[in-house]
């Protein structure tokens, strides 16, 4: 019983160096320059989030991979010359003109 309350004990000393912190970012605050600064995993994430965004506006219901690759390569090359503007902003121009 005593190794069962230490173990327990141990455990509950240690969960909260284990977790994780949850971060809150406000995707249309984020500028073409913070997203081509962003380490890759992150623009990973990043990239994920806003195809998720950009189809549900489009009214696309499906995932091709070919086209999520095409999309954040002219993202990203748009972000090159366009750094001071949120990338939300360039979505939402793409999405109104369609």
């Amino acid at each position: 019983m005593k190794r069962l309350i230490f173990a327990l004990a141990m455990a509950a000393a240690f969960a909260p160096s284990l977790s994780h912190a949850q971060v809150k970012v406000d995707m249309t605050r984020v500028t073409c320059g913070e997203l081509l600064a962003m380490p890759a995993d992150d623009a990973a994430d990043f990239a994920a989030w806003m195809s998720g965004w950009y189809a549900q506006k489009s009214g696309r219901t499906f995932i091709d991979l070919g086209l999520f690759q095409k999309n954040v390569a002219s993202v990203r090359e748009w972000c090159g010359s366009h750094q001071s503007e949120s990338v939300m902003a360039g979505l939402q121009r793409a999405v109104d003109k369609k």
